[in-house]
């Protein structure tokens, strides 16, 4: 079955929500044979490269939305550090260091359910353009929910992407937020894609969903036409409502990342937050399971692998760092 429906999606063809359901419930004997199969499904598609990326959270806590297992939320007390938005030398300096570090693009993440247009938005824009200009890095950002102005003007200063995570799959969005809706994510990223953005979207593994729930994840971001996925792992924080969610087993999250390959042949996909502590010594299986992107570094408010131990991952990997496409 593993075998037969690689060579359906490497044919052309999309694999049913049904078969995605029956590929993310094989046993933990059949998931090297999974993972296998979903690189090569990444070959077929995609090069050697390994997109790797680097963000830096620009703007941090105070957010008065109350996603439950964001520590940066006004809702619970969680000891996070709070700061208003960074300066642009800051900022500048950071995405500096990480282009020397191997990062093929940057992104300025901010806090809260939106930046407002003015002084602080003008900033960030300034900033963005002085690094794409500057330093000749690809520049991102995460800004929550923009309007179709903001949209415009990031789109001017020379984004490759703009990013708004769905999180989860709809029908379990309301158990993890309620101060927005899954509607309210649509929205800003269709209004990103208007704007004439590419966008980057994922979300977290870990939230309580189900494995079909995930499946559920992967085919709307599919109907969204994302190619740019970023796949938390959850990193419960002491304070938030998930802080004792269960960890899941590698194998398992191997299973989903390999699943969303076969969903998702053509895109991007990344291995992001929370991959240190879930996926421990298996990390480098999420790049021999089709995943083809990596987020290093630090993360918003918790520490990342250290930048030498993925470069020594990637060379034993024999895979190669992308290149800026600027």
């Amino acid at each position: 079955m593993i075998i037969e429906y690689a060579k359906k999606v490497m044919s052309g063809q999309d694999i049913t929500p049904q078969e995605g359901n029956e590929l993310i419930s094989v046993t933990d004997e059949d998931t090297p044979l999974l993972l296998a199969m979903a690189d090569k499904i990444r070959q077929h598609f995609a090069n050697n490269e390994v997109d790797c990326c680097a963000i830096i959270n620009g703007r941090s806590g105070k957010c008065s939305e109350n996603c439950r297992f964001c520590a940066q939320s006004i809702h619970y007390d969680t000891g996070a550090t709070t700061h208003k938005l960074l300066d642009s030398d800051t900022i500048i300096n950071a995405a500096r260091k990480a282009k020397a570090l191997g990062a093929a693009r940057f992104s300025i993440v901010t806090s809260g359910r939106s930046v407002s247009e003015g002084e602080e938005f003008n900033q960030i824009l300034t900033t963005l353009q002085h690094i794409k200009n500057d330093i000749k890095i690809e520049t991102c950002c995460s800004l929550g929910l923009i309007n179709l102005t903001q949209a415009k003007a990031l789109k001017t200063v020379g984004i490759s992407r703009y990013h708004a995570n769905i999180e989860t799959a709809p029908s379990y969005f309301p158990q993890i937020c309620t101060t927005h809706t899954f509607t309210d994510k649509v929205s800003v990223i269709h209004i990103a894609q208007k704007a004439g953005l590419r966008l980057c979207s994922g979300g977290i593994f870990g939230l309580g969903e189900t494995r079909s729930q995930r499946i559920e994840m992967a085919f709307t971001l599919k109907s969204l036409g994302i190619d740019s996925i970023p796949l938390n792992i959850l990193n419960p924080i002491i304070g938030t409502p998930f802080e004792n969610n269960s960890p899941l087993d590698p194998w398992e999250i191997l299973r989903a990342f390999a699943v969303f390959r076969f969903i998702l042949p053509y895109a991007l996909i990344r291995t992001a937050g929370g991959r240190e502590i879930n996926l421990r010594s298996m990390q480098a299986y999420a790049l021999t399971g089709g995943l083809n992107g990596l987020m290093i570094g630090d993360y918003l408010t918790t520490k990342g692998r250290t930048i030498s131990e993925d470069q020594q991952m990637l060379r034993d990997l024999n895979r190669r760092t992308a290149a800026p496409h600027l």
